[in-house]
């Protein structure tokens, strides 16, 4: 669906989501404001300090930057656009809080794959007690099988958490197991226009290929937890209501970027 004369979800929108554990939204992003991040991106903006790199099972690396803090940026002001908070809050059906905001770079012809992997596999073991969590993948760049779109298995958020091991410096599903799953889900190729948004579920199986070719495939991707929902290890997360920005907060923070 498109997001032009509306800023919310259907309820034929939210039976999909509840249903393939997925729901793409188109054009959420005004061009400008892609513009906007990816000049963020190539200014270095305030991404240094929290970049890491991650390996891939063949050695491939993809750089992230990650943080659990909004700030006073382009970041803080894109993950709380009324575009994504509205929309997560109509998905999980209650008030919501921010948990972290990553930058994914995925390099031409360098950038490397993600393993079969749900996030609550990650989550889980950092303490969020119910799986009542999702993530909203914004694309940058054009998203395609070619340069690394993410793949997920439709409806397989039913299944739960399923074990996660260590693949390189990454966590995914035990091979074995997933070799048993995959075949019985549908595999959907999340091509995405720069600017639109692919929400899914924590539990929902995804991952990507490598970035074979000339074009980068760069997102940008934010998580949230339904409200009250108990960290019972650690404090990743303000246990504070996530307010929507200004609709033009993004365009406003990118003033403060640097040009390069």
């Amino acid at each position: 669906m498109s997001l032009q004369g509306t800023k919310y979800l259907s309820q034929c929108d939210v039976d999909n989501y509840d249903r393939n554990g997925y729901v793409i939204v188109e054009d959420a992003f005004y061009p400008a404001e892609v513009e906007a991040m990816i000049h963020a991106i190539e200014a270095g903006s305030s991404l240094g300090p929290h970049t890491r790199v991650r390996t891939d099972a063949e050695g491939k690396k993809t750089k992230l930057a990650i943080w659990h803090q909004l700030g006073n940026d382009i970041w803080a002001a894109a993950s709380t656009s009324p575009n994504l908070v509205n929309n997560v809050r109509i998905l999980l059906r209650q008030e919501i809080a921010f948990f972290h905001g990553k930058v994914m770079l995925k390099e031409a012809q360098t950038g490397g794959a993600w393993e079969w992997h749900q996030d609550y596999g990650y989550w889980y073991d950092q303490g969020f007690l119910y799986p009542r969590m999702l993530s909203a993948f914004v694309a940058l760049d054009r998203a395609t099988r070619e340069n690394g779109c993410l793949s997920v298995l439709k409806g397989s958020h039913k299944i739960g958490r399923l074990n996660h091991v260590q693949t390189g410096t990454q966590f995914g599903i035990e091979h074995d197991r997933m070799a048993l799953v995959e075949p019985l889900f549908e595999c959907v190729y999340c091509e995405l226009a720069p600017g639109s948004i692919l929400f899914f579920d924590c539990n929902l199986l995804h991952s990507s290929d490598a970035n074979k070719s000339d074009h980068h495939r760069r997102s940008f991707i934010t998580a949230y937890t339904a409200l009250g929902n108990p960290q019972i290890k650690g404090q990743l997360c303000a246990d504070e209501v996530c307010q929507s920005a200004a609709p033009n907060a993004i365009l406003e923070a990118a003033r403060l970027v640097p040009e390069t």
